[in-house]
């Protein structure tokens, strides 16, 4: 990089332990090259005083952009970079509101690179684009240049000696009740750790928490976990998870013999700062989803994902208009037409709505939510056979190709399922094949269900748009029955252990419900108990599960777990129903390894 006129370098206040080391490169590589030339790409420098860990004196004189400013005083940038030509430095700070002058800004830096201070160099701070098409950095200076990523600690080791390096030994002396005081305070570096790093997880690790005459556990555990991080934290099930840990990690038994914050890992004893750092270096087990209270099998499901994710950015980066196959036989619009004529195929016709209801003597709650669902695939179906034909118009050259169609015709060589059927489906993580194979089905259950509008012996839970207006529609049922007011009843739970095919009618109350499946645990059907995982084991089938409403102060909760039920591995906004399933376990082991039932594996 010695010869290169650019050499920028980003996002330096992340690396202060290695700037010294950093100075003395650049100061080798000035010898003998009057014309070494560098710019800095960072993120906004650090601005309080005591981490001056950019070269002094830049933050005072950089040239600071707070909004974004009228075309016209660009020029003025300009003569900033005109000015500063002749000195060592020149900083820029947050570039990103001025992304239109960037473009001359390259232009200007090439002149700059002949004549200037031997010592010339340009620090560029900027926000991170939050995805690659937002970058707004040119490519000329990004080509020619070094750069350090902004990458937060991986892994508990780093993230743990991370948490630990915000305090010091005046830290640790400033508490008269010493042992406790650094029991807790290493603990809550744990949390922290653990907080951060078990994000990587994906959405089983998180889904997009006063009379003191003793040492006040729960006020400690409210002020890191509903304030401090909790006040960060949106989602209610992530908040229980939160609130979990740190009734897991600060506690009266943490000062009381061996304390394990995880397995291996017992909580250190009383010694000074650079003892715990030891100790870490020392004791702490290799990374493991164990460190965070999850199963094994987590891991394997957080790097399939981040290979699936590899192999499609790598897919979506290959040119769209190759041919396929040998000697280029097969195009990309021949390969997309067979698929689309086979679709158009297996479509069946739209349920006819008023058909079926001209044949309903009776519109219970049942009957209700298979008309909703009717009409919810028509509308899907519709999209579907619309945007097909539309497309199959355009590849024969009857209809001019628009940006819609071209977006299908992609979607449709990749096997991802297209943004406009997305819009109007369920949601789902499947590739496009799998998907639609679902949805025809759905459409033959629905087909079923409506031939006479009796309930299945077993519902097949995932195949409704809105599982939710099922549930309900039981409690409904149930409510109507009894006359007891709805806003008075809930759900139980039993899990039976038979299987679809051991049913042959429904029950006289409630329903029996299939195709679910658990992650983080497994179902033991004999003991009829939550228990852990089968390893390489992701999302095991649960047998089937009898659903039936019941008043809810007559609700039994002892021994058991409140499971949360989501439409997919995505968690978060698929969320569907709390189901209690029992445990011999404390709930808190179910809660750390993020245990849930999925309605699609």
């Amino acid at each position: 990089m010695k010869q290169c006129p650019l050499c920028p370098y980003q996002n330096i206040h992340l690396v202060a332990k290695w700037l010294s080391s950093l100075e003395k490169k650049l100061e080798q590589h000035s010898e003998g090259s009057h014309r070494d030339f560098r710019v800095f790409i960072s993120a906004e420098p650090a601005p309080c005083p005591e981490s001056h860990i950019i070269p002094q004196g830049i933050l005072e004189n950089s040239i600071k952009i707070t909004n974004e400013p009228p075309s016209g005083m660009h020029a003025n940038l300009h003569k900033a970079l005109d000015n500063f030509s002749q000195c060592p430095l020149c900083p820029y700070q947050n570039i990103h509101l001025v992304a239109k002058w960037l473009s001359s800004l390259e232009k200007k830096l090439e002149q700059h690179s002949e004549g200037s201070h031997r010592d010339f160099r340009v620090f560029i701070s900027a926000e991170p684009a939050p995805c690659p098409e937002s970058h707004i950095i040119p490519q000329g200076i990004l080509e020619n240049s070094i750069k350090i990523t902004n990458e937060p600690p991986s892994g508990m080791h780093a993230n743990l000696h991370k948490a630990l390096d915000n305090f010091s030994q005046d830290t640790l002396e400033m508490c008269t009740r010493e042992n406790e005081f650094k029991s807790i305070l290493f603990a809550l570096c744990y949390f922290h750790a653990v907080v951060a790093e078990r994000r990587k997880f994906g959405a089983q690790g998180w889904n997009p928490s006063c009379f003191i005459l003793q040492v006040p556990y729960d006020d400690l555990r409210y002020l890191f976990g509903e304030i401090m991080y909790g006040g960060h934290i949106t989602d209610d099930w992530d908040r229980r998870l939160c609130k979990t840990y740190l009734e897991e990690y600060i506690k009266p038994e943490m000062l009381e013999g061996e304390f394990f914050l995880a397995p291996g890992f017992p909580i250190p004893r009383n010694m000074d700062y650079s003892g715990y750092h030891q100790y870490i270096d020392d004791t702490l087990p290799p990374e493991s989803p164990y460190l965070y209270g999850l199963h094994p099998n987590a891991e394997i499901g957080f790097l399939t994902q981040s290979s699936e994710k590899l192999f499609r950015v790598v897919l979506e980066m290959q040119p769209h208009n190759s041919s396929m196959g040998e000697g280029g036989a097969v195009t990309r619009e021949e390969t997309v037409k067979a698929l689309l004529d086979e679709m158009l195929e297996k479509l069946t016709d739209e349920f006819n709505i008023a058909e079926l209801m001209a044949k309903v003597e009776e519109r219970t709650p049942y009957v209700v939510v298979a008309f909703q669902e009717c009409e919810r695939m028509n509308i899907l179906t519709s999209e579907i056979k619309r945007s097909l034909k539309e497309l199959d118009l355009g590849l024969k050259g009857e209809l001019t190709m628009t940006s819609d169609m071209e977006s299908l015709l992609n979607a449709l060589f990749l096997e991802v399922v297209p943004e406009s059927w997305v819009k109007k489906a369920y949601p789902s993580t499947a590739s496009l094949g799998m998907w639609f194979a679902d949805l025809l089905t759905r459409i033959k259950e629905l087909e079923t269900w409506t031939g006479d509008f009796s309930l299945p012996s077993a519902v097949w839970l995932a195949g409704f748009f809105n599982p939710q207006s099922f549930l309900t529609a039981i409690m409904q049922s149930t409510a109507r029955k009894n006359k007891w007011p709805l806003d008075k009843m809930t759900l139980q739970c039993d899990v039976t252990k038979k299987n679809l095919e051991d049913f042959a009618s429904p029950p006289r109350e409630g329903a029996y419900i299939c195709g679910l499946f658990m992650e983080g645990a497994r179902w033991d059907a004999q003991a009829g108990i939550i228990t852990d995982a089968r390893l390489k084991d992701l999302t095991p089938a649960m047998p089937v599960i009898f659903i039936k409403a019941i008043p809810a102060d007559k609700q039994d909760t002892r021994g058991m777990y409140p499971c949360p039920v989501y439409k997919t591995r995505q968690r978060g906004p698929t969320y569907v129903w709390t189901f209690n399933l029992k445990t011999r376990e404390n709930p808190s082991k179910w809660v750390l390894a993020g245990v849930a039932l999925l309605l699609q594996a």
